[in-house]
């Protein structure tokens, strides 16, 4: 993953252990005064939100603990590789768009980071400049010709 996408998981976490559960473990007791459980709402509710919290928590260390950071700046060559910003023609929009390669985690399709996991991604790379690729998608098939490949 990216420096930014580990920072990333890492406020997340944060704000999980030091205001998310907290705020729940304020909710359940504030739940528990009002009375019998077995048809509390509200009880049920903080409970359920509190296990969330709890496995999210747990996914986000077991995933800081193994992530391996690569500093894309330190990266270069004329293929595509993990961390590296492509942009491609694509010929059924007629427009280039640019992607920026990047982990699971960190994928966002509207700020335009691409899953390394992703189809075109998986298709982009080894690739250079010039080449062309072409991706049967859900709604048909695409064509794309790689016109930049960048390691900012």
């Amino acid at each position: 993953m990216t420096p930014e996408g580990y920072k990333a998981l890492e406020e997340e976490l944060r704000s999980l252990k030091f205001s998310e559960r907290p705020s729940i473990v304020e909710a359940i007791a504030s739940a528990r005064a009002l009375g019998d459980l077995s048809e509390n709402a509200e009880y049920h509710a903080a409970k359920d939100k509190q296990g969330f919290i709890e496995g999210r928590i747990r996914e986000l260390e077991s995933k800081l603990s193994r992530a391996e950071i690569i500093d894309i700046k330190k990266l270069s060559g004329k293929d595509v590789k993990f961390g590296a910003t492509v942009t491609v023609y694509e010929e059924l929009s007629n427009e280039e768009i640019t992607y920026k390669i990047v982990g699971v985690d960190e994928a966002d399709i509207k700020k335009k980071l691409l899953s390394v996991e992703a189809p075109l991604a998986r298709a982009l790379i080894g690739k250079n400049v010039g080449d062309e690729i072409k991706l049967a998608t859900p709604s048909g098939k695409k064509n794309y010709e790689i016109v930049k490949i960048e390691y900012i």
